[in-house]
């Protein structure tokens, strides 16, 4: 039998903020969750050292390839939403969706450089393949995860668990690059790129075919009566805007949040290997991800109590702070403390704006808001945010020679833009609290 689903309600009493989540709604959000974050990590962060290591040291090529798959999500994310939504069904996109995307994961290791080609040709032809079977992968993945998995994360969940749920998700990319650390980062330090990319894809491969049995559509979904283009596009009509003010600003704080996170993220492994020189990466990386993962968690029930726009600023302001300690951290220690700061107060206010955007979703429209999230949360980030970065760090200038070739490395200025950046949500967050106190 399907669990119930509680409809999204306002003014819900004390006991309702503390709704339940079924058992196996939870196996389902932590399994697909954190699998589709392996895949996702892959991409965001390995696919840019696979591509430093074995192809081009640009750091331009990295925003560009970024930019191009974060496009390919969006557009993969609006025609899937709006399509689930159509057809009330979320499993298919699910299950079918994570196969096509463990396929395509696997796929990266086969990108080699033609060393029958002048260098010149070579690099150029393995940039350019790398992009098309990304943004191909990044359609796939975010038809599957972002629209279908997260529609029904919507779906199947309300006002009184989102926060609780979404501090749950919010862990899973920290927690995804904490697996892959772990048991898979001996692979690409021994350039083992197909065995990597191989393993990947097989388990996300694997999970869509689990997803076919476990996943249950919610049984309400309303359907639309408009047509599949209308619906595609509904989220970017200004009629839309103007009846629901509150989605959209609510979203301009995640982009703000999200352009913050991708000025450092694409270049953090290259930086800690690189500028800082620790060896020992994989474990300052761990040790964070595992500090601010329980710290996430955790402050998922504080969301649900406080109110989650509440929560926003404080979450925000705890990222600056560890932001501003990156830029002075040098040693080990130093960079696991402020790093667990920082990374906590990006997951705890993502959290809370993501389940304000689920509290805020028009009814039967779970599937096409992802789309629109893709936009403000994703696209805008990925483009807006590395190409900051490079820029950061192409005016550093910061370089070491690697077997006679001069190499661009990043520097401690990109947690400072991120940094800045971060600081303008207090804009759309000021406007929420006016429109809050005005009764809007």
């Amino acid at each position: 039998m399907p669990e119930p689903v509680v409809a999204p309600a306002r003014g819900l009493s004390p006991h309702a903020r503390l709704a339940p989540v079924g058992a196996r709604t939870w196996t389902v959000v932590i399994v697909l969750g954190l699998v589709g974050q392996l895949a996702w990590t892959v991409e965001n962060m390995y696919l840019n050292v696979f591509v430093y290591d074995t192809i081009t040291t640009d750091p331009t090529v990295i925003a560009i390839l970024v930019a191009a798959s974060a496009t390919a999500a969006t557009l993969a994310t609006m025609l899937v939403g709006a399509w689930s939504d159509r057809v009330r069904r979320r499993r298919p996109f699910i299950a079918v969706g994570y196969i096509l995307w463990g396929v395509t994961t696997a796929s990266f290791g086969l990108v080699q450089p033609d060393h029958t080609a002048t260098a010149a040709q070579a690099v150029g032809l393995a940039v350019a393949a790398i992009i098309v079977l990304d943004c191909v992968m990044s359609f796939f993945g975010s038809g599957a995860n972002d629209a279908a998995f997260q529609g029904w994360v919507t779906d199947t969940t309300s006002t009184g668990n989102r926060g609780r749920v979404d501090g749950v998700l919010a862990i899973m990319p920290l927690m995804g690059m904490l697996i892959v650390f772990g048991a898979l980062d001996g692979l690409t330090q021994a350039g083992q790129w197909q065995l990597f990319f191989g393993i990947v894809g097989a388990a996300t491969a694997v999970v869509g075919v689990i997803a076919w049995f476990f996943v249950r559509d919610a049984p309400d979904i309303r359907p639309q009566s408009e047509g599949y283009l209308r619906a595609v596009v509904y989220g970017l009509r200004p009629s839309t805007m103007r009846r629901h003010p509150r989605l959209y600003v609510i979203l301009i704080a995640w982009a703000i949040i999200g352009t913050s996170t991708q000025v450092f993220i694409p270049y953090l492994i290259i930086y800690i290997q690189r500028f800082l020189r620790i060896d020992g990466y994989a474990i300052v990386l761990a040790s964070v991800l595992i500090l601010a993962s329980l710290l996430s968690v955790l402050g998922g029930r504080v969301i649900d109590r406080v109110g989650k726009l509440r929560a926003v600023l404080p979450a925000t302001a705890v990222m600056v702070a560890g932001l501003a300690g990156m830029f002075f951290a040098r040693d080990m220690l130093s960079v696991i403390a402020f790093g667990t700061i920082m990374m906590a107060g990006f997951m705890l206010s993502t959290a809370a704006l993501a389940a304000s955007v689920r509290d805020a979703t028009p009814e039967g429209r779970a599937g096409t808001v992802q789309g629109l999230r893709m936009i403000f949360a994703i696209l805008i980030p990925m483009v807006a945010g590395p190409f900051l970065g490079a820029a950061v760090i192409v005016g550093a200038n910061e370089t070491y020679t690697d077997l006679g070739i001069v190499k661009q490395v990043p520097t401690p200025w990109i947690f400072v833009a991120a940094a800045i950046v971060a600081v303008f949500v207090v804009v759309p967050m000021t406007i929420l609290a006016r429109r809050r106190d005005a009764g809007a």
